[in-house]
């Protein structure tokens, strides 16, 4: 089984940054596609960026240009930098594992952390 624990959410200004971080259990986690979804007051959840074992990535339209998905082996870790953050941009953000490649929708993920805040403020 896979574990995942978010971090790095937290308050910034419109226009700032954030780096979140998914530390995923085990060696298995490697080979796993994960992606990022988010979940705002009002909204149905949505998803944000997915990287697969080979680095490949996706993200939505709303985020292209702003926010980059990566992974780093060695530390069992997904990243996703978040720039030019916008006031939209207020939400949970979870991260998720799949064996699925490169799945955009929520049912292929069998394994999620329990999420970080992001607020951004005017």
């Amino acid at each position: 089984q896979v574990q995942l624990v978010e971090s790095g959410g937290g308050l910034v200004q419109a226009g700032g940054s954030l780096r979140l971080s998914c530390a995923g259990s085990g060696r298995s986690f490697s080979g796993y596609t994960v992606a990022w979804f988010r979940l705002a007051p009002g909204k149905e959840r949505e998803f944000v960026a997915v990287i697969s074992s080979t680095r490949m990535t996706n993200y939505a339209d709303f985020v292209k240009g702003r926010f980059t998905i990566s992974r780093d082996s060695t530390k069992n870790t997904v990243y996703l930098q978040m720039n030019s953050l916008k006031l939209d941009d207020t939400a949970v953000y979870y991260c998720a594992a799949s064996l699925k490649y490169m799945a955009t929708m929520s049912d292929p993920y069998m394994y999620w952390g329990q999420g970080t805040q992001v607020t951004v403020s005017s």
